[in-house]
């Protein structure tokens, strides 16, 4: 028998003094309010009285991070999966609101709807949905668990709503350790709750980075 729920869990705040935009930059770290809101969303999938049969996260340091609560209430270790990585971005490393306000930068900006700043959202929702599948028909019972970061999930969520995958990057409903998640009806995806078990008051990382 494959899963019987999937969860994609966004990673806690990161430690980002310099606010730049991160991307898949090495050695950007959980913050201390980020391994707090970890746990918080650790012990939120735990509240449901599901059994957890697969664990699987992105490698960069902030999901893996991320990831450890999960193995110390459920007892599973990881599996790193490529495929629910950040998407590239040519603003790795700089600060949006000064990088926007360069005209050498507006070409970047020419297309949102693909966008042309980045990884295409098509590419993007495709391999994370080859990754959800994948753990989904891995796990042998219980609920599946993917860390993964803002945008796969929104995208994912957008893709799967049949929704427009052009947004605003402002207005995405992807909360520092937030829970989407979903079911499989046939051979879709149907998404079956949202919530934010996770304090973020204080926080100071809390956008679309």
């Amino acid at each position: 028998m494959p899963a019987a729920r999937l969860h994609l869990v966004r990673h806690g705040e990161v430690h980002n003094p310099r606010r730049v935009l991160y991307g898949r930059l090495p050695n950007f770290r959980l913050s201390t309010a980020g391994r707090q809101m970890t746990r918080q969303a650790a012990e939120y999938v735990q509240g449901l009285k599901r059994p957890v049969g697969s664990l699987v996260c992105s490698p960069l340091q902030r999901t893996r991070e991320s990831a450890e609560p999960f193995t110390e209430l459920f007892g599973i270790e990881p599996v790193i999966d490529e495929r629910v990585i950040e998407p590239t971005n040519v603003f790795e490393g700089k600060r949006m609101s000064r990088a926007v306000a360069n005209p050498m930068n507006w070409w970047h900006l020419r297309r949102p709807s693909t966008p042309s700043w980045g990884e295409p959202y098509a590419q993007v929702v495709a391999r994370m949905d080859a990754a959800m599948k994948d753990a989904w028909d891995r796990t042998a019972s219980g609920d599946a668990v993917i860390v993964s970061h803002q945008l796969p999930i929104w995208i994912t969520h957008l893709a799967i709503a049949g929704l427009p995958l052009r947004h605003d990057p402002r207005k995405r409903r992807c909360a520092l350790s937030s829970v989407t998640s979903f079911e499989r009806d046939g051979d879709r995806w149907v998404e079956v709750g949202y919530a934010e078990p996770a304090t973020v008051a204080g926080s100071i990382d809390v956008g679309a980075v």
